[in-house]
């Protein structure tokens, strides 16, 4: 009997039986292409968030509407700019750059070409999200880009059911797209009377574009040096290395997940409130470095105290060999990286991202000469994994410092906040020097016990009965209502 997943209906297209792997790895790219596309943002999406929640609580909101279509007019605009330049050089793009298999050439075109509309697309919807971060409705675009998400990965698939061709794919990841701006829009229509209508005030775009600029610039930065270590172990070791020390800072960089989604509420938190309730953004900047710690410190424990057992069960004994050491440094690094997140959306909401992304440039220019002349060349690439925990050790208390002189109402805050996370650290490189499971166990619980106590003596006396509770609903605790 025929096995039933042979049957026409599932097997691949023919584009892509017909070239194989590079259909596969087109349509990789065209994901990635896709991403790529958020450039075109240019920062404005967050700068909007923080522009509308500033203006909410100060009771301006008669000026978002203006705000906001001037800020998506000119994105459009810059948009349709880029698509059409990228519209015209998708040939020179698949013939020269991708080298595409001849015969996969006219549908490479084809899907390219369309994928191009995407752009405006991604743009509108990193604005459109902005604005209902602003007015805090995250239940609600959580909602619909869920379906949408899921659809992303599974419409191409449904599609091709249809119409084999790459350019039908094409069409369903625009479509995607399309209902994503759509949702968005649907949501913030009734936040803003008459947004689409009117001609757009463009002047107000200027300052969004200067923010939301250093903004990009920052991100890029951090991006730049998360990924400049691996190139100078490729340099200077060996492509071997890379592996054993990218695969450990990719896997303890998930725990981000849970700072980005703290974050994202602090900032139209911030910003509604730093310029007519400091005593209240200083408490929300304690509370909200404090959640953020107390959720990723069990995750940061695991790392440190089982990185070998974790990797040996995900890669190996030779993997678990070569990069346990790695993965167990990093763990202590990304616990500072992450609270850095807090005070880094206070200063990206009193309206000074340029202060963050000049840190982030000095950090560049002291780092990379540290990890490649002395720790990478004396200690190979466990010398790299404390280069990088240094240096976020130093980020996360450098933009304390920084929130604590641009904000003075946030500096008793942050050294209420020293404590806890010194102790944490602390706590967590100790576990490095244990020599068996039993010390680790007894290790672990102290570190914990300590940074608990720390964390708990960093909280007013009303908010530490509350703690526990609102770490189940962790955006309890970032309310501007109690505890200040």
């Amino acid at each position: 009997m025929a096995c039933p997943c042979c049957s026409p209906c599932c097997s691949p297209p023919s584009w892509w039986r017909s070239s194989g792997s590079s259909a596969g790895g087109l349509f990789t790219l065209a994901l990635a292409m896709v991403g790529v596309f958020g450039v075109f943002d240019f920062g404005v999406g967050q700068a909007l968030t923080r522009a509308l929640s500033e203006r909410i609580g100060e009771g301006r909101e008669a000026e978002a509407t203006s705000l906001v279509g001037a800020a998506l007019a000119a994105l459009v605009g810059f948009s349709m700019v880029a698509a059409l330049a990228l519209w015209w050089l998708v040939p020179l793009l698949v013939e020269r750059v991708l080298r595409v298999p001849p015969e996969l050439q006219a549908q490479a075109v084809s899907g390219m070409r369309v994928l191009t509309a995407a752009a405006p697309l991604v743009v509108l919807n990193a604005a459109l999200w902005g604005v209902l971060a602003a007015y805090q409705r995250f239940r609600a675009a959580n909602l619909v880009t869920i379906p949408v998400s899921i659809f992303y990965y599974l419409g191409p698939v449904l599609v091709l059911l249809a119409w084999d061709s790459l350019t039908a794919v094409m069409l369903a990841l625009v479509a995607c797209r399309l209902a994503n701006t759509l949702s968005y829009a649907w949501l913030v229509r009734p936040l803003l009377p008459g947004l689409f209508r009117g001609w757009p005030r463009l002047a107000l775009v200027g300052p969004l574009l200067r923010i939301g600029g250093w903004m990009t610039f920052s991100g890029t930065l951090t991006q730049a040096l998360l990924y400049a270590d691996r190139f100078l172990i490729g340099a200077l070791l060996s492509l071997a290395a890379v592996a054993y020390y990218a695969t450990p800072l990719d896997l303890v960089l998930r725990v981000w997940i849970l700072p980005v989604a703290v974050a994202q509420t602090l900032l139209p938190a911030f910003a509604s409130a730093f310029a007519t309730l400091p005593q209240q953004t200083a408490a929300l900047l304690r509370r909200g470095a404090l959640v953020i710690m107390a959720l990723v410190f069990p995750a940061c424990l695991l790392l440190v105290g089982a990185g070998r057992e974790i990797l040996w069960l995900w890669l190996g004994a030779d993997f678990a060999e070569g990069g346990a050491r790695v993965l167990q440094i990093l763990g202590v690094g990304i616990f500072f990286s992450c609270a850095a997140f807090a005070p880094a959306s206070l200063l990206d909401a009193i309206g000074r991202p340029d202060v963050t992304a000049r840190f982030a440039l000095a950090q560049a220019v002291l780092f990379l000469p540290l990890a490649a002349a002395l720790l990478l060349l004396g200690f190979g690439i466990e010398g790299a994994a404390l280069a990088w925990a240094l240096r976020v050790a130093v980020d996360c208390g450098g933009k304390l410092l920084l929130a604590a002189r641009f904000y003075p109402p946030a500096a008793v805050a942050a050294r209420r906040l020293a404590a806890p996370l010194a102790g944490g650290g602390l706590g967590l490189a100790l576990l490095l020097a244990m020599p068996g499971l039993p010390a680790l166990l007894v290790a672990g619980t102290l570190a914990l016990g300590l940074f608990g106590l720390l964390a708990l003596r960093a909280l007013e006396g009303e908010e530490r009965g509350r703690m526990l509770g609102l770490l189940r609903h962790p955006g309890g605790l970032l309310r501007l209502g109690g505890g200040a």
